[in-house]
């Protein structure tokens, strides 16, 4: 155990207390701080033992809340993630789209603590609307790791989603929503042609392939124009 590295060390504290239940689902685990002390290293060290275990959907960070073991029923392979592009041909209707941005990006602290990365990794960003029959159904905010998709921001999106493109580079084998009721700010109140008080459900969405965690996704649906279903299989 002495010749691990430390990071290393403190991981498999962690570890072994989610298998022994000291930390059980939905828990929150010490603080970086406290880590550090008890096992007198700097908080870096610290926190890329956390980032690992973050990277393995082990575990979750909240801004301004802490670090918690995730849900094992978040990890089911068996969430439906479906192409909404697919989705509204099947309908019968005509899909559209457009690609408000497609650039480089850096993590920022609240990106990093999402993607379990270190603050300042180069990241790519898109942002789509996409339609239904020229109505704006969803708002896609995504962010990928640059290193792991290095020839994301050539992808012409309009003529595939970026989920069509992800699920060919990365098949998913773990998925993670966190769903929430909010009101549109303005820059989705014109993307999304609503008005302020329009009710809004945003889906913050993370896609592991086997450990890697290869994608984060905010989408922001009009309340009055989508509903989200769970259930079938697995995409991006």
């Amino acid at each position: 155990m002495s010749n691990r590295p430390r990071y290393q060390q403190i991981k498999g504290y962690i570890l072994d207390g989610i298998k022994q239940g000291t930390y059980t689902s939905g828990s929150k685990i010490p603080a970086e701080v406290e880590l550090a002390k008890q096992f007198d290293v700097s908080r870096m060290t610290v926190n890329k033992a956390i980032r690992d275990l973050v990277q393995e959907n082990l575990l979750v960070r909240y801004p301004g809340m802490g670090t918690f073991v995730t849900d094992a029923k978040a990890e089911s392979p068996l969430v439906d993630i479906r192409n909404i592009a697919e989705e509204v041909v099947q309908r019968g209707h005509r899909y559209s789209c457009s690609v408000i941005k497609l650039q480089e990006a850096v993590a920022d602290e609240v990106i990093a603590m999402q993607m379990g990365v270190p603050v300042g990794t180069p990241l790519y960003r898109s942002v789509i609307v996409h339609r239904e029959n020229d109505l704006p159904i969803q708002l896609e905010n995504r962010f990928v790791i640059a290193r792991l998709l290095p020839d994301y921001l050539n992808q012409d999106f309009t003529a595939g989603t970026p989920h069509e493109y992800l699920s060919k580079m990365y098949p998913v084998s773990n998925v993670e929503h966190i769903v929430e009721a909010i009101l549109p700010d303005q820059s989705a109140q014109q993307l999304l042609d609503i008005d302020a008080n329009t009710p809004c459900l945003l889906v913050n969405r993370r896609t592991w392939s086997d450990d890697r965690l290869v994608s984060f996704a905010c989408l922001t649906y009009p309340g009055t124009r989508y509903k989200l279903r769970s259930f079938a299989s697995p995409g991006v």
